[in-house]
């Protein structure tokens, strides 16, 4: 007789569905495409964490931009600069956040930038 191994296979193929339950059509309850799913959504998954950070930091540099222009007329390579001569060490996201939720103390930041480079 084969030995099929029925309760560990019965119990992956059963963890399987559970994790695509919500899928579409026959992805959600055939094995087979469940599987090919699963696997296609685990890659998404990965692929789209690491796409995620770019995301961020393209979207960081746009506001930074946006505000430097604003309270200081300069453009965004000429702010950032403008901070690294100032010794300014503060990341992007912090200055993104800071040009959102407090323009005058990005305001700030921007001026010294703007020193610092006609200095």
């Amino acid at each position: 007789m084969r030995a099929t191994n029925a309760v560990y296979s019965r119990r992956r193929k059963k963890r399987l569905l559970k994790a695509c339950k919500g899928y579409f059509g026959d992805r959600k309850n055939h094995y087979k495409n469940a599987k090919n799913a699963r696997m296609k959504a685990m890659y998404y998954a990965y692929h789209h964490r690491l796409i995620k950070k770019r995301s961020f930091r393209r979207l960081w540099i746009v506001r930074i931009n946006v505000a430097a222009r604003l309270y200081a007329g300069l453009s965004y390579s000429a702010f950032i600069h403008g901070l690294k001569k100032a010794s300014i060490d503060l990341d992007r996201k912090v200055l993104a956040f800071l040009a959102v939720e407090d323009p005058n103390a990005f305001k700030e930041i921007a001026l010294r930038a703007k020193a610092a480079l006609v200095a």
